[in-house]
């Protein structure tokens, strides 16, 4: 599902002005940003520009992908439906072949390590009650900055915050071998010293994760056979995510925007 991901692909990209915020003409009035931020705030999202932001931002992507989606004569039950529709329709991109998953494979020999194992905690951010994934990026965000200042408020921050059962246990996952957790997970933690925190956040397919790897040892390169076909469905999905990212930059570039200054796309 591409709905709740669009919204981060081009985070950042706009700059907040105090003008009247239109989208092809269309106004997005403070009701309805409003409307946005009170369903962040209810998620305990804090206060700031980046709530604001992150709210208008939502905003202005659904209105642009929903207006393409009406030129192409896309219809659907819900808004959610006609924008995962869209995506799928128009975002095209091929699947990855084996060279490039074997330049993958060979440039990075430490993502295929067998019998190596990690033990480290995480604290998992969600989409709730509606948020776009931009919002529940902006709130991660915070507390990894927190925690980067103060590592030793990890167990209390998984506690209050953590979406994932583990919180009540301070976010300790224990100890875990290769294979075991999603790629990007992974990827992460056999690529982060023991004793640290990611610096910055790990999105997989159940959200955000801060991690903190507790401790690490080594073991055997696994065969590029043995990788080959979850390493070609992993490289195809990153390949998906930057097809999507040009289709909304595409979108971005074509819209009339007011209200917000846009910079150049490259």
């Amino acid at each position: 599902m591409f709905v709740p991901f669009f919204a981060l692909l081009i985070n950042n990209y706009f700059v907040r002005t105090t003008m009247t915020i239109s989208v092809n003409g269309t106004e997005i009035n403070e009701s309805a940003i409003a409307a946005e931020m009170n369903r962040a705030r209810s998620a305990g999202y804090p206060e700031g520009e980046e709530l604001r932001d992150g709210a208008i931002q939502e905003l202005i992507l659904r209105r642009l992908m929903l207006e393409q989606a009406e030129k192409l004569g896309i219809a659907a039950e819900s808004d959610e439906e006609i924008i995962g529709t869209l995506l799928q329709q128009e975002v095209n991109f091929n699947d990855i072949d084996e060279a490039s998953c074997r330049d993958f494979y060979d440039n990075n020999p430490s993502s295929f390590t067998q019998g190596e194992m990690a033990a480290a905690s995480h604290i998992l951010f969600t989409a709730a009650d509606g948020l776009s994934a931009g919002l529940v990026k902006a709130k991660a965000e915070g507390i990894l900055a927190d925690l980067q200042k103060n590592p030793a408020a990890f167990a209390a921050m998984a506690r209050e915050h953590s979406a994932c059962p583990s919180g009540k246990e301070g976010g300790a996952l224990g100890q875990f071998g290769r294979g075991q957790m999603v790629p990007e997970f992974e990827q992460a933690v056999f690529t982060t010293e023991p004793g640290t925190i990611t610096p910055e956040l790990v999105e997989t397919q159940f959200g955000y994760h801060i991690i903190q790897v507790t401790a690490r040892k080594g073991g055997d390169l696994i065969s590029f056979d043995e990788v080959k076909e979850r390493l070609q469905a992993y490289l195809t999905d990153m390949e998906g995510r930057k097809a999507t990212h040009a289709y909304l930059a595409g979108l971005v570039q074509a819209a009339d925007i007011q209200g917000y200054q846009l910079p150049a796309f490259a």
